[in-house]
């Protein structure tokens, strides 16, 4: 499954759906898809997810399913939809995903 994360002030973000998931309970929300946050709610869902980022910092990222794949951190996965909230929160505006 994927998920896509959009709002009118960033352009969309795709993500697999486990970390999509993920992203969604670190932020607070429920995990049912699709979903959406208010304008007004963007910011503690922002401060939220960095939070949740900043305390996993230490914990070494997953290895992907082929070993030779790299091992991408969830701190490196939540870049883009920081950008995007941080985008959304700047502009007041809702985000969805789907």
């Amino acid at each position: 499954m994927l998920v896509t994360f959009s709002t009118k002030a960033f352009a969309d973000i795709t993500m697999f759906g486990d970390v999509a998931l993920a992203m969604l309970s670190k932020m607070g929300h429920s995990t049912t898809v699709p979903g959406a946050i208010l304008a007004a709610d963007v910011p503690a869902a922002l401060s939220r997810l960095t939070a949740a980022i900043e305390a996993e910092k230490g914990i070494p990222p997953v290895q992907g399913k082929n070993a030779e794949e790299p091992a991408v951190s969830m701190a490196h996965r939540a870049l883009p939809l920081i950008a995007l909230l941080t985008a959304a929160a700047k502009d007041d505006v809702d985000v969805m995903w789907a």
